[in-house]
């Protein structure tokens, strides 16, 4: 008899450690799950950390790169206009380094809403009289996405 207690108090021993090891277990699990959630939400929150300031700097970006459209011929091979281009391409640099992408669409591209914000609906039709539909027929301005996001679609005349 007293045997058979010993026995069923080794078995009961058991159990109770096997319950405390198969919860150790789960808490060492619910850890590394953890570990790991937060390393993904921070480095979520790297990539999107600099956003107000990449979007203030992005029209800016714009801009500049408008300007250089108008430039007039006479001025291309002046010495700081080429500066200024220089810290263009060094703006823009910057801004792909911390994720920004350029949407730069064709003439003749199929017109895409979630790249592309049509400002205008044009009328033209092409040498053979078609109407070339949902093409883009001119582009205003590019757009561009922050980590693969569209934030500024690009603005298109579209027919």
């Amino acid at each position: 008899m007293h045997k058979e207690k010993h026995n069923e108090e080794i078995e009961k021993l058991k159990a109770q450690c096997e319950q405390y090891l198969n919860g150790w277990k789960r808490a060492l699990a619910d850890y590394e799950n953890l570990k790991k959630q937060t390393a993904r939400e921070k480095e979520e929150f790297a990539k999107f950390a600099n956003t107000n300031l990449i979007l203030g700097l992005v029209p800016v970006y714009n801009n500049l790169k408008i300007s250089f459209g108008h430039l007039p011929e006479d001025l291309k091979d002046n010495n700081w206009v080429k500066g200024i281009e220089h810290i263009k391409k060094q703006m823009l640099e910057v801004l792909e380094f911390n994720g920004v992408e350029e949407i730069v669409p064709k003439v003749g591209e199929e017109f895409n809403p979630e790249r592309h914000e049509a400002v205008k609906n044009s009328e033209s039709e092409t040498e053979n009289n078609e109407r070339p539909e949902n093409k883009i027929v001119k582009v205003l301005s590019d757009g561009y996405k922050l980590n693969g996001r569209v934030f500024m679609p690009a603005k298109v005349v579209v027919a």
